[in-house]
């Protein structure tokens, strides 16, 4: 579903990827795992088409996001650390847009807006400037728009901050049914115990270096993954 191929992105005289190369299969959950500044965002930036890069490549679904980015682009969601959302449309208005973007159907749109926004309990409240918002509910609409095209792969920055408990819970089931359909899910995060209860495999990067990886029991053995974060970090 995802190939990175040799990953090398700098800043002037800072390397903020080195040679980094990741395979998420169709069916899995994949974190990955970094202090602030350990080349996560840049990398999952860098996947969607947003970020340029030095060296490597990048397939998703067989297709080199560079060369052909509108086929990439139409496959995958993306939801950043901070979702900037045009706060002047309605909620209503910007699933609509993003749907329009993506060509998706009257009747699917409206059964996923529906069936989303019923789940996150903010239904009502679409019809209101996004402006008017809190973290909380700009964070679960950006979440059920990245969902509007029943995307094969979703790429996703810290999706768990500005959650509460049970958006929280409800996101994660929303992510093993991605996977059940032979979709994927690459993110990011700092919760460490969210992603040894969910992740199918996990990468742990440092300094921009790859330093671990596989499933969670390859990365972690018969410890914690906080404990195993911590002694990489060390290192």
């Amino acid at each position: 579903m995802l190939q990175i191929k040799h990953l090398t992105k700098t800043y002037g005289n800072k390397i903020a990827v080195k040679d980094l190369s990741l395979h998420i299969k169709p069916g899995e959950i994949y974190g990955f795992i970094g202090h602030n500044g350990a080349g996560k965002t840049t990398t999952l930036r860098s996947v969607v088409g947003i970020q340029q890069f030095d060296q490597g490549e990048i397939l998703i679904a067989g297709k080199n996001n560079q060369e052909d980015p509108l086929a990439c682009k139409k496959v995958i969601a993306y939801i950043p650390d901070n979702p900037d959302l045009y706060e002047f449309m309605t909620g209503y208005k910007y699933l609509n847009f993003v749907a329009d973007i993506y060509g998706v159907d009257s009747i699917l749109r409206q059964e996923n807006i529906q069936k989303y926004g019923d789940l996150f309990e903010i239904t009502q409240d679409l019809g209101q400037p996004i402006s008017t918002y809190s973290h909380g509910m700009k964070q679960k609409l950006a979440i059920i728009a990245a969902w509007m095209h029943n995307p094969q792969l979703i790429i996703m920055d810290e999706p768990f901050v500005g959650l509460d408990p049970k958006a929280s819970h409800l996101l994660k089931g929303m992510m093993r049914e991605v996977c059940e359909k032979n979709g994927a899910i690459f993110f990011s995060t700092h919760v460490l115990e969210v992603a040894e209860k969910l992740c199918d495999k996990i990468a742990i990067i440092k300094n921009g270096e790859l330093i671990k990886q596989g499933t969670m029991e390859e990365v972690k053995g018969d410890e914690s993954l906080e404990d195993v974060f911590l002694e990489l970090e060390e290192e």
